[in-house]
């Protein structure tokens, strides 16, 4: 490897990694946030207890017969052939003349919405089933329960594996290449078309992808550190637990 290439062309095509980079960052958040949002209702439908009603209960099941279809093949099934599936078959199927950018945005926000929704319900079966009895046992229906009291402590526990899909949306965006997304992997190979420099500008990709990766990472646990409070955090206790019978004497003779 020549490094006197790599600075020439980090010299000469700077705007197109940077363009490439922010491509892939944006597709990446955009791809999790709608992800999360189809996970978390997905992971709020598949535990709902099975209804009494006989119609309601054939209606629940097959509502999620249909979701864990979706489940399953968009996470036992390739991003690269999804994409290829979605952009060209529906425009082959339906006429539908999507925007290559748009599209990246519906491919990974499925994608990363069939993981996600796994994910969640992962979440909320960890929370004990006693809190769920409890907040039923003050009239909550389920939604309520899942707002006020499962999901807070859901998502504080999900937080890590949501930051994890993040990382992997920013790498596998180098997939969207085969339907022509202007992301980093596609812009790197225009460059190393054009100078026949493939090692050297892959090079360079190779640590764009690393820079963003890393610093998410390290975004991402700030943020959980800060959620988690500070280390040397203590429980406020009942006062009354925590006085000893010296104190309540010392204040009965005060009085």
């Amino acid at each position: 490897m020549s490094f006197e290439w790599v600075v020439e062309i980090i010299t000469n095509n700077w705007p197109m990694f940077l363009r490439g980079a922010g491509v892939t960052l944006l597709i990446a958040m955009v791809g999790t946030i709608l992800g999360f949002i189809i996970g978390l209702l997905i992971g709020v439908i598949r535990t709902i207890p099975t209804p009494d009603s006989g119609a309601k209960r054939i209606f629940l099941k097959v509502i999620n017969a249909i979701l864990s279809i979706y489940i399953e093949i968009f996470r036992g099934t390739p991003m690269i052939v999804q994409a290829m599936v979605i952009y060209y078959g529906s425009a082959l199927a339906f006429g539908f003349d999507m925007d290559r950018l748009n599209a990246a945005f519906l491919i990974v926000s499925i994608n990363t919405g069939a993981y996600m929704s796994e994910i969640i319900r992962g979440g909320i079966l960890s929370i004990d089933k006693g809190q769920y009895e409890a907040a039923q046992a003050i009239g909550m229906n389920h939604f309520q329960t899942m707002k006020n009291v499962v999901l807070p402590q859901a998502i504080r526990n999900i937080l890590p594996a949501t930051g994890n899909e993040f990382v992997i949306n920013i790498k596998d965006t180098s997939v969207l290449n085969v339907i022509s997304v202007s992301e980093l992997f596609f812009q790197t190979k225009s460059i190393a078309g054009n100078n026949f420099r493939y090692f050297e500008s892959f090079f360079v990709a190779c640590i764009l992808y690393f820079i963003m990766t890393f610093t998410v990472t390290r975004i991402l646990r700030y943020i959980e550190k800060r959620i988690d409070g500070p280390e040397n955090y203590t429980m406020y206790a009942n006062q009354m637990q925590v006085e000893t019978p010296e104190d309540l004497l010392r204040k009965k003779n005060n009085h």
